[in-house]
Protein backbone atom coordinates (compact mmCIF):
# COMPACT_ATOMS: atom_id res chain seq x y z
CA UNK A 1 0.00 0.00 0.00
CA UNK A 2 1.37 3.41 -1.02
CA UNK A 3 1.01 6.20 1.53
CA UNK A 4 0.40 9.64 0.06
CA UNK A 5 2.85 12.26 1.28
CA UNK A 6 1.05 15.51 2.03
CA UNK A 7 3.30 18.54 1.47
CA UNK A 8 3.98 20.90 4.33
CA UNK A 9 5.47 24.40 4.52
CA UNK A 10 5.09 26.75 1.57
CA UNK A 11 3.16 24.28 -0.54
CA UNK A 12 0.85 22.94 2.12
CA UNK A 13 -2.72 22.70 0.79
CA UNK A 14 -5.18 25.44 1.55
CA UNK A 15 -6.79 24.99 4.94
CA UNK A 16 -10.21 23.36 4.56
CA UNK A 17 -11.83 26.13 6.58
CA UNK A 18 -10.66 28.85 4.20
CA UNK A 19 -13.58 30.18 2.18
CA UNK A 20 -13.30 29.68 -1.58
CA UNK A 21 -14.16 33.01 -3.15
CA UNK A 22 -14.88 34.33 -6.61
CA UNK A 23 -11.59 36.21 -6.37
CA UNK A 24 -9.79 32.89 -5.76
CA UNK A 25 -11.53 31.23 -8.70
CA UNK A 26 -10.63 34.09 -11.03
CA UNK A 27 -6.99 34.02 -9.89
CA UNK A 28 -6.74 30.27 -10.54
CA UNK A 29 -8.32 30.42 -14.00
CA UNK A 30 -6.21 33.36 -15.17
CA UNK A 31 -3.03 31.46 -14.25
CA UNK A 32 -4.15 28.01 -15.43
CA UNK A 33 -5.56 29.04 -18.82
CA UNK A 34 -5.57 31.95 -21.23
CA UNK A 35 -7.93 34.28 -19.41
CA UNK A 36 -11.43 33.51 -18.19
CA UNK A 37 -14.98 34.36 -19.24
CA UNK A 38 -17.68 35.31 -16.76
CA UNK A 39 -19.35 31.90 -17.23
CA UNK A 40 -16.10 30.08 -16.51
CA UNK A 41 -15.56 32.13 -13.35
CA UNK A 42 -19.13 31.44 -12.26
CA UNK A 43 -18.61 27.70 -12.74
CA UNK A 44 -15.28 27.58 -10.89
CA UNK A 45 -16.72 29.63 -8.02
CA UNK A 46 -19.67 27.24 -7.67
CA UNK A 47 -17.59 24.07 -8.09
CA UNK A 48 -14.91 24.94 -5.56
CA UNK A 49 -11.17 24.36 -5.66
CA UNK A 50 -10.95 20.56 -5.72
CA UNK A 51 -13.55 20.04 -8.44
CA UNK A 52 -12.08 22.84 -10.56
CA UNK A 53 -8.59 21.38 -10.26
CA UNK A 54 -9.91 17.93 -11.16
CA UNK A 55 -11.35 19.38 -14.36
CA UNK A 56 -8.23 21.37 -15.25
CA UNK A 57 -5.78 18.56 -14.54
CA UNK A 58 -7.74 15.72 -16.16
CA UNK A 59 -8.13 15.40 -19.92
CA UNK A 60 -11.67 16.40 -20.90
CA UNK A 61 -13.43 15.25 -24.11
CA UNK A 62 -13.42 17.82 -26.89
CA UNK A 63 -16.66 18.60 -28.70
CA UNK A 64 -17.21 17.67 -32.32
CA UNK A 65 -16.94 21.25 -33.64
CA UNK A 66 -13.54 21.65 -31.98
CA UNK A 67 -12.21 18.36 -33.34
CA UNK A 68 -13.39 19.09 -36.87
CA UNK A 69 -12.00 22.64 -36.99
CA UNK A 70 -8.74 21.63 -35.34
CA UNK A 71 -8.23 18.86 -37.89
CA UNK A 72 -8.97 21.19 -40.82
CA UNK A 73 -6.59 23.87 -39.54
CA UNK A 74 -3.80 21.36 -38.96
CA UNK A 75 -4.25 19.87 -42.43
CA UNK A 76 -4.17 23.36 -43.96
CA UNK A 77 -0.90 24.11 -42.17
CA UNK A 78 0.65 20.85 -43.37
CA UNK A 79 -0.59 21.35 -46.93
CA UNK A 80 0.64 24.93 -47.21
CA UNK A 81 3.79 24.67 -45.10
CA UNK A 82 2.79 28.05 -43.67
CA UNK A 83 4.04 29.10 -40.23
CA UNK A 84 1.09 31.52 -40.01
CA UNK A 85 -1.35 28.64 -40.55
CA UNK A 86 0.45 26.56 -37.94
CA UNK A 87 0.12 29.44 -35.46
CA UNK A 88 -3.60 29.71 -36.25
CA UNK A 89 -4.00 25.97 -35.56
CA UNK A 90 -2.37 26.28 -32.14
CA UNK A 91 -4.23 29.47 -31.24
CA UNK A 92 -7.48 27.67 -32.07
CA UNK A 93 -6.49 24.95 -29.61
CA UNK A 94 -5.55 27.50 -26.93
CA UNK A 95 -8.79 29.44 -27.27
CA UNK A 96 -11.41 26.75 -27.81
CA UNK A 97 -10.10 23.63 -26.10
CA UNK A 98 -11.82 21.94 -23.19
CA UNK A 99 -8.32 21.41 -21.76
CA UNK A 100 -6.82 24.90 -21.36
CA UNK A 101 -4.17 23.95 -18.77
CA UNK A 102 -2.74 21.39 -21.21
CA UNK A 103 -2.29 24.17 -23.77
CA UNK A 104 -0.87 26.56 -21.15
CA UNK A 105 1.73 23.90 -20.27
CA UNK A 106 2.38 23.17 -23.94
CA UNK A 107 3.32 26.84 -24.34
CA UNK A 108 5.48 26.64 -21.20
CA UNK A 109 7.36 23.64 -22.63
CA UNK A 110 7.60 25.26 -26.08
CA UNK A 111 9.43 28.12 -24.39
CA UNK A 112 11.54 25.75 -22.30
CA UNK A 113 12.62 23.73 -25.35
CA UNK A 114 12.69 26.83 -27.56
CA UNK A 115 12.82 25.71 -31.19
CA UNK A 116 12.19 27.94 -34.21
CA UNK A 117 10.55 27.05 -37.49
CA UNK A 118 12.88 29.58 -39.15
CA UNK A 119 15.69 27.00 -38.98
CA UNK A 120 13.72 23.75 -38.81
CA UNK A 121 11.72 24.86 -41.87
CA UNK A 122 9.11 22.13 -41.46
CA UNK A 123 5.51 22.45 -40.32
CA UNK A 124 5.15 18.68 -39.69
CA UNK A 125 8.27 18.55 -37.49
CA UNK A 126 7.25 21.62 -35.49
CA UNK A 127 3.72 20.25 -35.07
CA UNK A 128 5.11 16.91 -33.90
CA UNK A 129 7.28 18.64 -31.29
CA UNK A 130 4.23 20.62 -30.17
CA UNK A 131 2.31 17.34 -29.83
CA UNK A 132 5.06 15.98 -27.58
CA UNK A 133 4.88 19.08 -25.37
CA UNK A 134 1.12 18.62 -25.08
CA UNK A 135 1.23 14.86 -24.48
CA UNK A 136 3.58 15.27 -21.53
CA UNK A 137 2.26 18.70 -20.51
CA UNK A 138 0.94 17.25 -17.27
CA UNK A 139 2.77 13.96 -17.58
CA UNK A 140 6.39 13.11 -16.91
CA UNK A 141 9.17 15.65 -17.39
CA UNK A 142 11.48 12.62 -17.41
CA UNK A 143 9.72 11.21 -20.49
CA UNK A 144 9.49 14.65 -22.06
CA UNK A 145 13.22 15.32 -21.73
CA UNK A 146 14.06 11.89 -23.12
CA UNK A 147 11.60 12.44 -25.97
CA UNK A 148 13.13 15.79 -26.89
CA UNK A 149 16.56 14.20 -27.39
CA UNK A 150 15.10 12.19 -30.28
CA UNK A 151 12.70 14.84 -31.57
CA UNK A 152 13.43 15.60 -35.22
CA UNK A 153 12.78 19.36 -34.96
CA UNK A 154 15.11 19.58 -31.96
CA UNK A 155 17.87 17.59 -33.68
CA UNK A 156 17.67 19.89 -36.71
CA UNK A 157 17.55 22.99 -34.48
CA UNK A 158 20.67 21.97 -32.53
CA UNK A 159 22.68 20.51 -35.43
CA UNK A 160 22.38 16.86 -34.48
CA UNK A 161 23.66 15.61 -37.84
CA UNK A 162 26.88 17.55 -37.32
CA UNK A 163 27.61 15.53 -34.16
CA UNK A 164 29.97 12.77 -35.37
CA UNK A 165 32.37 10.37 -33.76
CA UNK A 166 35.59 12.11 -34.80
CA UNK A 167 34.22 15.66 -34.46
CA UNK A 168 31.68 15.85 -31.65
CA UNK A 169 29.44 18.91 -31.91
CA UNK A 170 28.66 20.32 -28.46
CA UNK A 171 25.50 22.28 -29.32
CA UNK A 172 23.02 19.60 -28.32
CA UNK A 173 24.75 18.50 -25.11
CA UNK A 174 25.29 22.09 -23.99
CA UNK A 175 21.64 23.06 -24.38
CA UNK A 176 20.46 19.83 -22.69
CA UNK A 177 22.39 20.88 -19.59
CA UNK A 178 22.24 24.66 -19.69
CA UNK A 179 18.69 25.24 -20.90
CA UNK A 180 16.72 22.02 -20.54
CA UNK A 181 17.74 20.46 -17.23
CA UNK A 182 20.37 22.10 -15.01
CA UNK A 183 21.03 25.76 -15.73
CA UNK A 184 24.34 27.56 -15.94
CA UNK A 185 26.99 26.79 -13.35
CA UNK A 186 25.82 23.26 -12.61
CA UNK A 187 28.12 21.40 -14.99
CA UNK A 188 31.69 21.70 -16.26
CA UNK A 189 32.99 22.23 -19.76
CA UNK A 190 34.40 18.71 -19.60
CA UNK A 191 30.92 17.39 -18.76
CA UNK A 192 29.71 19.06 -21.98
CA UNK A 193 32.52 17.61 -24.09
CA UNK A 194 31.99 14.11 -22.73
CA UNK A 195 28.19 14.33 -23.07
CA UNK A 196 28.55 15.49 -26.68
CA UNK A 197 30.38 12.22 -27.41
CA UNK A 198 27.43 10.31 -25.94
CA UNK A 199 25.06 12.00 -28.41
CA UNK A 200 27.21 11.34 -31.50
CA UNK A 201 25.28 9.49 -34.18
CA UNK A 202 21.90 10.72 -32.95
CA UNK A 203 20.89 11.92 -36.40
CA UNK A 204 17.95 12.56 -38.67
CA UNK A 205 17.44 10.54 -41.85
CA UNK A 206 14.34 10.29 -44.04
CA UNK A 207 12.61 12.83 -41.75
CA UNK A 208 12.96 10.53 -38.71
CA UNK A 209 15.29 9.98 -35.77
CA UNK A 210 18.12 7.67 -36.83
CA UNK A 211 20.81 6.12 -34.65
CA UNK A 212 23.84 6.21 -36.92
CA UNK A 213 26.04 3.52 -35.37
CA UNK A 214 28.97 4.33 -37.65
CA UNK A 215 29.12 7.86 -36.23
CA UNK A 216 28.53 7.00 -32.55
CA UNK A 217 31.42 7.05 -30.09
CA UNK A 218 31.17 3.81 -28.09
CA UNK A 219 34.15 4.64 -25.87
CA UNK A 220 34.00 5.34 -22.11
CA UNK A 221 32.88 8.84 -21.07
CA UNK A 222 33.04 10.53 -17.68
CA UNK A 223 30.11 12.81 -16.90
CA UNK A 224 29.41 14.21 -13.41
CA UNK A 225 32.14 11.92 -12.14
CA UNK A 226 30.49 8.76 -13.52
CA UNK A 227 32.51 6.77 -16.07
CA UNK A 228 30.83 4.29 -18.43
CA UNK A 229 29.98 3.75 -22.08
CA UNK A 230 27.25 6.39 -21.78
CA UNK A 231 24.82 7.07 -24.62
CA UNK A 232 22.44 10.00 -24.92
CA UNK A 233 19.74 8.37 -22.78
CA UNK A 234 22.25 7.82 -19.99
CA UNK A 235 23.19 11.51 -20.10
CA UNK A 236 19.54 12.50 -19.64
CA UNK A 237 19.22 10.18 -16.63
CA UNK A 238 22.41 11.62 -15.13
CA UNK A 239 21.07 15.16 -15.58
CA UNK A 240 17.76 14.25 -13.96
CA UNK A 241 19.63 12.78 -11.00
CA UNK A 242 21.46 16.05 -10.25
CA UNK A 243 20.07 18.15 -7.39
CA UNK A 244 20.17 21.19 -9.70
CA UNK A 245 17.56 19.70 -12.04
CA UNK A 246 14.43 20.02 -9.86
CA UNK A 247 15.65 23.44 -8.66
CA UNK A 248 16.04 24.64 -12.26
CA UNK A 249 12.57 23.39 -13.16
CA UNK A 250 11.00 24.77 -9.97
CA UNK A 251 12.34 28.26 -10.69
CA UNK A 252 10.81 28.21 -14.17
CA UNK A 253 7.45 26.89 -12.95
CA UNK A 254 7.24 29.53 -10.25
CA UNK A 255 8.04 32.31 -12.74
CA UNK A 256 5.35 31.00 -15.09
CA UNK A 257 2.55 30.37 -12.59
CA UNK A 258 3.16 32.23 -9.34
CA UNK A 259 5.54 35.20 -9.24
CA UNK A 260 8.28 36.68 -11.38
CA UNK A 261 11.07 36.70 -8.80
CA UNK A 262 10.75 33.71 -6.48
CA UNK A 263 12.89 33.54 -3.37
CA UNK A 264 15.36 30.72 -2.75
CA UNK A 265 13.07 29.13 -0.19
CA UNK A 266 10.21 29.11 -2.72
CA UNK A 267 12.42 27.33 -5.25
CA UNK A 268 13.78 24.85 -2.72
CA UNK A 269 10.30 23.95 -1.46
CA UNK A 270 8.91 23.31 -4.94
CA UNK A 271 12.08 21.47 -6.01
CA UNK A 272 11.54 19.08 -3.10
CA UNK A 273 8.00 18.38 -4.35
CA UNK A 274 9.27 17.79 -7.90
CA UNK A 275 11.85 15.30 -6.64
CA UNK A 276 9.32 13.60 -4.36
CA UNK A 277 6.97 13.22 -7.33
CA UNK A 278 9.79 12.03 -9.64
CA UNK A 279 9.00 14.80 -12.14
CA UNK A 280 5.30 13.87 -12.46
CA UNK A 281 4.08 17.31 -13.49
CA UNK A 282 0.35 16.79 -12.97
CA UNK A 283 0.89 15.95 -9.29
CA UNK A 284 3.34 18.85 -8.89
CA UNK A 285 0.97 21.34 -10.51
CA UNK A 286 -1.93 20.16 -8.37
CA UNK A 287 0.08 20.76 -5.19
CA UNK A 288 1.20 24.16 -6.45
CA UNK A 289 -2.24 25.36 -7.58
CA UNK A 290 -3.91 24.09 -4.39
CA UNK A 291 -1.39 25.65 -2.02
CA UNK A 292 -1.91 28.57 0.33
CA UNK A 293 1.18 30.13 -1.23
CA UNK A 294 -0.46 30.26 -4.68
CA UNK A 295 -3.40 32.25 -3.22
CA UNK A 296 -1.27 34.47 -0.99
CA UNK A 297 -1.00 38.21 -1.33
CA UNK A 298 2.55 37.69 -2.58
CA UNK A 299 1.32 35.76 -5.59
CA UNK A 300 -1.74 37.85 -6.47
CA UNK A 301 -1.27 40.12 -9.48
CA UNK A 302 2.38 39.09 -9.43
CA UNK A 303 2.92 38.33 -13.11
CA UNK A 304 2.95 40.41 -16.28
CA UNK A 305 0.85 38.90 -19.05
CA UNK A 306 2.73 37.53 -22.01
CA UNK A 307 1.44 38.75 -25.39
CA UNK A 308 -0.45 35.49 -25.98
CA UNK A 309 -2.02 35.70 -22.51
CA UNK A 310 -2.88 39.35 -23.04
CA UNK A 311 -4.52 38.87 -26.42
CA UNK A 312 -6.34 35.58 -25.83
CA UNK A 313 -7.34 36.59 -22.31
CA UNK A 314 -8.96 39.79 -23.53
CA UNK A 315 -10.77 37.95 -26.30
CA UNK A 316 -12.01 35.27 -23.88
CA UNK A 317 -13.23 37.79 -21.32
CA UNK A 318 -15.18 39.63 -24.04
CA UNK A 319 -16.50 36.33 -25.43
CA UNK A 320 -15.18 37.09 -28.89
CA UNK A 321 -14.96 34.94 -32.01
CA UNK A 322 -11.36 35.73 -32.94
CA UNK A 323 -9.69 36.00 -36.33
CA UNK A 324 -6.86 33.58 -35.54
CA UNK A 325 -4.49 34.78 -38.27
CA UNK A 326 -4.86 38.36 -37.03
CA UNK A 327 -4.36 37.25 -33.42
CA UNK A 328 -1.14 35.47 -34.38
CA UNK A 329 0.17 38.61 -36.09
CA UNK A 330 -0.66 40.82 -33.11
CA UNK A 331 1.01 38.45 -30.63
CA UNK A 332 4.12 38.45 -32.83
CA UNK A 333 4.13 42.25 -33.01
CA UNK A 334 3.94 42.36 -29.22
CA UNK A 335 6.97 40.09 -28.99
CA UNK A 336 5.70 36.49 -28.87
CA UNK A 337 5.78 34.88 -32.29
CA UNK A 338 4.62 31.30 -31.75
CA UNK A 339 6.95 28.65 -33.22
CA UNK A 340 9.64 31.32 -33.60
CA UNK A 341 11.18 32.13 -30.19
CA UNK A 342 13.94 34.73 -30.51
CA UNK A 343 16.84 32.56 -29.24
CA UNK A 344 17.57 29.12 -27.82
CA UNK A 345 16.71 30.66 -24.44
CA UNK A 346 13.15 31.35 -25.56
CA UNK A 347 11.20 34.37 -24.37
CA UNK A 348 12.66 35.58 -21.09
CA UNK A 349 9.36 37.27 -20.23
CA UNK A 350 8.56 38.86 -16.91
CA UNK A 351 9.36 42.56 -16.76
CA UNK A 352 10.99 42.35 -20.18
CA UNK A 353 7.54 42.07 -21.75
CA UNK A 354 6.94 45.74 -20.94
CA UNK A 355 8.89 48.62 -22.46
CA UNK A 356 7.71 52.08 -23.50
CA UNK A 357 7.36 50.77 -27.06
CA UNK A 358 5.54 47.53 -26.22
CA UNK A 359 3.22 49.30 -23.77
CA UNK A 360 2.13 51.61 -26.60
CA UNK A 361 1.64 48.58 -28.84
CA UNK A 362 -0.42 46.87 -26.14
CA UNK A 363 -2.66 49.92 -25.91
CA UNK A 364 -2.98 49.94 -29.71
CA UNK A 365 -4.04 46.29 -29.51
CA UNK A 366 -6.88 47.26 -27.17
CA UNK A 367 -8.07 49.88 -29.66
CA UNK A 368 -7.98 47.35 -32.51
CA UNK A 369 -9.78 44.76 -30.38
CA UNK A 370 -12.62 47.10 -29.40
CA UNK A 371 -12.94 48.29 -33.00
CA UNK A 372 -13.63 44.68 -34.03
CA UNK A 373 -10.42 44.27 -36.03
CA UNK A 374 -9.48 40.98 -34.33
CA UNK A 375 -12.86 39.31 -34.35
CA UNK A 376 -16.51 39.66 -33.42
CA UNK A 377 -16.98 40.76 -29.81
CA UNK A 378 -19.53 39.04 -27.61
CA UNK A 379 -22.13 40.13 -25.07
CA UNK A 380 -19.81 41.67 -22.43
CA UNK A 381 -18.71 44.32 -24.93
CA UNK A 382 -22.17 45.13 -26.21
CA UNK A 383 -24.49 44.94 -23.19
CA UNK A 384 -26.33 48.02 -21.95
CA UNK A 385 -26.11 49.44 -18.44
CA UNK A 386 -28.52 51.41 -16.32
CA UNK A 387 -25.92 52.15 -13.69
CA UNK A 388 -22.35 53.35 -14.16
CA UNK A 389 -21.13 51.90 -10.81
CA UNK A 390 -22.58 48.50 -11.78
CA UNK A 391 -20.84 48.63 -15.15
CA UNK A 392 -17.52 49.56 -13.58
CA UNK A 393 -17.79 46.79 -10.97
CA UNK A 394 -18.67 44.23 -13.62
CA UNK A 395 -15.79 45.10 -15.95
CA UNK A 396 -13.11 45.63 -13.32
CA UNK A 397 -13.93 42.26 -11.74
CA UNK A 398 -13.85 40.61 -15.16
CA UNK A 399 -10.73 42.26 -16.55
CA UNK A 400 -8.38 43.39 -13.77
CA UNK A 401 -6.12 41.29 -11.58
CA UNK A 402 -6.44 43.79 -8.74
CA UNK A 403 -8.92 46.50 -7.76
CA UNK A 404 -8.32 50.01 -9.09
CA UNK A 405 -7.64 52.73 -6.53
CA UNK A 406 -10.62 54.71 -5.18
CA UNK A 407 -9.54 57.69 -7.28
CA UNK A 408 -9.34 55.54 -10.42
CA UNK A 409 -12.69 53.91 -9.71
CA UNK A 410 -14.31 57.33 -9.29
CA UNK A 411 -12.85 58.42 -12.64
CA UNK A 412 -14.28 55.28 -14.31
CA UNK A 413 -17.72 55.77 -12.76
CA UNK A 414 -17.80 59.38 -13.94
CA UNK A 415 -16.83 58.51 -17.52
CA UNK A 416 -20.21 57.34 -18.94
CA UNK A 417 -21.87 60.60 -17.87
CA UNK A 418 -19.19 62.69 -19.59
CA UNK A 419 -18.68 60.60 -22.73
CA UNK A 420 -20.16 61.39 -26.11
CA UNK A 421 -22.01 58.98 -28.43
CA UNK A 422 -24.59 56.25 -27.96
CA UNK A 423 -24.52 53.68 -25.16
CA UNK A 424 -22.53 51.16 -27.22
CA UNK A 425 -19.83 53.77 -27.86
CA UNK A 426 -19.75 54.69 -24.16
CA UNK A 427 -19.36 51.02 -23.22
CA UNK A 428 -16.43 50.63 -25.60
CA UNK A 429 -14.92 53.82 -24.19
CA UNK A 430 -15.24 52.52 -20.63
CA UNK A 431 -13.68 49.21 -21.67
CA UNK A 432 -10.81 51.07 -23.29
CA UNK A 433 -10.16 53.04 -20.10
CA UNK A 434 -10.14 49.88 -17.98
CA UNK A 435 -8.05 47.81 -20.40
CA UNK A 436 -5.37 50.49 -20.67
CA UNK A 437 -4.88 50.66 -16.89
CA UNK A 438 -1.59 49.23 -15.58
CA UNK A 439 -3.59 46.63 -13.63
CA UNK A 440 -4.78 45.08 -16.90
CA UNK A 441 -1.20 44.11 -17.77
CA UNK A 442 -1.03 41.87 -14.70
CA UNK A 443 -2.39 38.44 -13.96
Amino acid sequence: MVTQVIPTGLFAPRASDRRWSRHDATHLLRRAQFGASRAEIDRATADGLDKTLDRLLTSQPENEEFRLTESLLRRAAHDTGSAASLRAWWLHRMFYTANPLFEKLALFWHNHFATSIAKVNSVPHMAAQNDLCRTEALGSFRRLLHGMTKDVAMLIWLDGNANRRRHANENFAREVMELFSLGEGNYTEDDIKQAARAFTGWHVRDEQFWFNRRQHDFGPKTVFGRTANHDGGDIIDLCLAQSACPRFLAHKLLRAFVLDQPEKEHVAALAARIRARDFAMGAVLRELLASDFFYSGTARAGLIKSPVELVLGALRALEARPNLQAVGRVAAQLGQDLFAPPTVKGWEGGRLWITSATLLQRNNFITALLDGQLGHLGAPATRTWGSAPAAVSFYTDLLLASDPSPVERARLVAYPKQAQGDEAARTRGLLHLIMTLPEFQLT
